[in-house]
């Protein structure tokens, strides 16, 4: 599920996948659980209201890995 992010055309952290989203550009959206729900629920919300994939991941951590970069991430996306 994961693997995705290595190879696929990818947004990371809020701004990015925020623009993203707005420009109807996102395919899936992958959020982490330990992130800070204050900053990641707009983007829930508006994936969800354009039936956008969501998909929950178990850390910050997990999610900065799988995208290749030594620190955590709240938010990536995988792209049209």
């Amino acid at each position: 599920m994961l693997e995705i992010l290595q190879h696929e055309n990818k947004t990371i952290g809020i701004k990015e996948t925020a623009k993203a989203l707005k420009h109807d550009k996102v395919r899936t959206l992958y959020v982490a659980e330990d992130a800070e729900a204050h900053l990641v629920e707009n983007l829930v919300e508006l994936a969800r209201s354009k039936s956008i994939e969501i998909i929950y991941i178990d850390s910050m951590k997990k999610l900065g890995k799988a995208c290749q970069i030594d620190v955590g991430a709240a938010v990536a996306a995988v792209l049209i």
